[in-house]
């Protein structure tokens, strides 16, 4: 998997991390994916798309911790 499909934002302040992710959903194309790299459990950020990108999304744990989680969003 090359690094430009993973997006980390571990280094990333809290505000500034909803918003990048989204933008990058928004940005892929149907059957694209990236892969979130986290700190901790995405799971408010998982509601925020089932409210937000309703049936737009998949959501597929790849790694869940302790130290890193790795999440594969894609775009139906």
């Amino acid at each position: 998997m090359s690094s430009n499909n993973e997006l980390d934002i571990r280094s990333i302040p809290p505000a500034r991390r909803h918003p990048m992710i989204f933008d990058r959903f928004d940005n892929l194309a149907k059957g694209e994916d990236f892969v979130l790299i986290n700190d901790h459990d995405p799971k408010p950020l998982y509601y925020q798309f089932q409210a937000e990108r309703t049936g737009a999304f998949d959501w597929e744990y790849l790694e869940a911790g302790p130290e890193a989680w790795r999440v594969r969003i894609s775009r139906k």
